[in-house]
């Protein structure tokens, strides 16, 4: 897999390429020196990447000195940074220069302090046209891109370098976006840096996961409560090489990728994704409406390093978000991509494996773990609460009675059908174990389902009232 560069950046660059530079004027006014100005105009004469290429890397020390400078000697960037135009035009030849060679990518990083020069311009100007803070992350992800360091330096830089690209990503520019994200995709190529990268997952994975669930047909909402009630209706395409939504597929596909790089890091951070994000459920949706062949295999191929790493606790979730009956409607489509093909494979045979050994009962715990309760046949099973009441209240500790208590502390009012059906659940634990229940009163069950009396939601209304009825009965009879 891989990206191509971004048209409005391509098209900045070229802009400013093409700005003549008053350099001769730069040196008599003690700007830069000619020797600095004779380096410069070599590499910006060649136009060719293999010509520029040969000359930085015929003198890789004078050009990292150049651009990153000396303990005493101020580099050019910073001897150029109260002119903005000639700030601009050099930036952009690092760019050119950091693309074109590895090489000289990492001597860049061979200072004890690599980043002085760029790491004051991402704080520049916060005006919407200066281009200088887009062009310095252009710059900075170009060398991680390019070098893969996770040094501490590097680390450091990255502190500012995020929450500015947060920033574009959560923009309404659409162009500025799609740079944000695919320069996230420099970061994420790096294994050393996607620890830090999902530390600071509110600035990071936070805003793509809002485009993905846009994307899915969730709108302005932050969770996905529509796509576990089924009540989303999102078409697959509009116009202009949009998803109905209105997110453009090439932003859509560059949000993928960065997301499936993250994926590899799967083992440790799976779980988590899923808890925070609903990503199974979310992808299982994103399937339905995928407009192109290689969306659909960035999704399956995330898809793959999440449940691989996670069986234990993402299988159940994808059994529930009805992922294996999607899968299956796609192995029907005619792909050529051999990867994706395998992809699929894999992903159906994990699948089939625990839908064979599965219970009704692990069943209901994934439900329970999604945090979000749907009518699955469990609830309505009188048969299933008189075999299961008490292993659910014992099962690991407690843990799925104090699930149930942080279900029905939210309001949920985009889906009143999980509070329902949490008093359901619980007036059956309740029947079923009745000596029990003073562990219930304990995470504040009782009271939630009293207050619930006066919900608005009729279904909510007759639930809470059928579950206290169980618990004042007992009550009495205790």
């Amino acid at each position: 897999m891989f990206l191509d560069p971004p048209a409005y950046l391509a098209s900045l660059q070229n802009n400013i390429r093409q700005r003549p530079i008053p350099w001769d004027g730069a040196v008599r006014s003690g700007i830069i020196t000619d020797d600095q100005l004779s380096r410069i105009r070599a590499v910006d004469r060649a136009k060719k990447p293999d010509t520029k290429q040969a000359i930085v890397e015929d003198d890789v020390p004078a050009y990292a000195s150049l651009f990153a400078g000396q303990a005493g000697r101020p580099s050019i960037l910073e001897s150029a940074a109260k002119q903005p135009a000639m700030l601009q035009y050099l930036l952009v030849l690092l760019s050119d220069l950091i693309s074109c060679s590895t090489v000289f990518a990492k001597s860049l990083l061979d200072s004890d302090d690599p980043y002085r020069s760029l790491r004051p311009l991402l704080s520049h100007s916060t005006t919407p046209d200066d281009p200088i803070r887009l062009l310095t992350s252009t710059v900075l992800t170009g060398i991680i891109g390019a070098t893969r360091d996770s040094s501490q330096a590097t680390v450091q830089v990255l502190s500012d370098l995020l929450p500015y690209l947060s920033e574009q990503v959560r923009g309404s520019d659409a162009s500025k976006q799609d740079i944000a994200v695919q320069q996230l995709s420099h970061v994420l190529s790096t294994p050393g840096l996607r620890s830090q990268f999902w530390g600071l997952r509110e600035d990071t994975v936070k805003p793509m996961i809002d485009i993905l669930g846009s994307a899915a047909g969730l709108g302005s909402q932050s969770s996905s409560a529509s796509l576990w009630s089924g009540t989303n209706n999102q078409r697959p395409t509009g116009p202009d090489g949009q998803v109905d939504s209105g997110v453009g597929i090439e932003l859509l596909y560059h949000v993928l990728f960065a997301v499936w790089q993250l994926s590899f890091d799967a083992k440790k951070i799976g779980d988590d994704l899923n808890d925070e994000y609903d990503i199974v459920i979310l992808y299982s949706q994103l399937l339905k409406v995928s407009p192109k062949e290689k969306i659909s295999r960035v999704i399956i191929a995330t898809l793959r390093n999440l449940l691989e790493n996670n069986e234990k606790t993402l299988l159940p979730t994808a059994v529930l978000a009805r992922l294996p009956t999607v899968l299956g409607n796609l192995a029907g489509r005619h792909y050529a991509d051999q990867e994706l093909l395998e992809d699929l494979g894999v992903l159906q045979e994990l699948l089939e494996e625990y839908t064979r050994t599965k219970t009704t009962f692990d069943e209901y715990v994934a439900e329970v773990n999604t945090g979000h309760l749907r009518w699955s046949p469990p609830h309505r099973n009188a048969m299933f609460w008189a075999e299961n009441a008490r292993k659910i209240l014992e099962y690991e500790r407690g843990e799925l009675p104090r699930k149930i208590s942080e279900i029905m502390a939210k309001p949920w009012d985009q889906d009143k059908a999980v509070l329902a059906i949490a008093c359901n659940d619980i007036g059956c634990l309740v029947k079923e174990v009745p000596e029990k229940r003073h562990q219930l009163e304990k995470l504040g069950l009782k009271r939630r389902i009293m207050e619930l009396m006066g919900d608005t939601d009729e279904n909510v209304k007759w639930e809470s009232l059928r579950a206290l009825g169980a618990w004042l009965k007992y009550s009495f009879e205790g």
